[in-house]
């Protein structure tokens, strides 16, 4: 279950009272902020952008990849851990605005957490530590901790224990393989 507050809108739908909701200039100062770092090169120089303009949380040795798009109307409630990485030209939403409706939720992404390129995390989801999300998927509930998961609609396709085990089953593998090419 998505973590989101609404906001009830009467009359246009809610996209028409986006203002309303958001400054205009933190608007542009954002999307300016955001186009400069999806081009960027250095994961350093990216991150410092994030916290310091954005008021973004961003872990140390986080790597947003080329393309990411971060939410452009609230970014401050977008948190990611340590070590993790964000794949090419993943959008991470904290605002949806719908007909009658508009939602905000926090997303926060743990440590050591793989997101593939080109997936879709929607507001007010938790990814937790050492998760994995497939490229292409769309993040609509939460992830637990250390688990594999991918598709549209997003599903479990390996629990922590069962990633534990294929991790196990691949060192034992390449061990062997080392002790033949010895």
């Amino acid at each position: 279950m998505r973590r989101t507050e609404r906001y009830r809108i009467d009359h246009a739908n809610s996209l028409w009272h986006i203002f309303k909701t958001v400054p205009f200039w933190k608007v542009v100062k954002n999307f300016l902020v955001i186009q400069i770092a999806r081009y960027i090169p250095f994961l350093g120089m990216k991150n410092r952008l994030y916290r310091m303009f954005l008021r973004m949380e961003v872990g140390e040795h986080t790597a947003f990849a080329l393309m990411v798009m971060p939410d452009v109307m609230f970014p401050e409630r977008v948190s990611v851990g340590k070590n993790s990485i964000i794949g090419y030209n993943t959008t991470i939403l904290a605002h949806e605005y719908l007909i009658r409706e508009y939602r905000l939720g926090d997303v926060r992404i743990g440590d050591k957490v793989m997101i593939g390129a080109n997936s879709t995390i929607l507001p007010g989801v938790e990814i937790g530590d050492g998760a994995i999300v497939s490229a292409g998927t769309l993040v609509h509930k939460d992830v637990p901790a250390g688990c594999f998961v991918g598709g549209n609609p997003m599903r479990v396709i390996y629990t922590e224990k069962e990633v534990q085990e294929r991790i196990q089953s691949d060192e034992f593998f390449m061990e062997e393989r080392s002790r033949q090419n010895d």
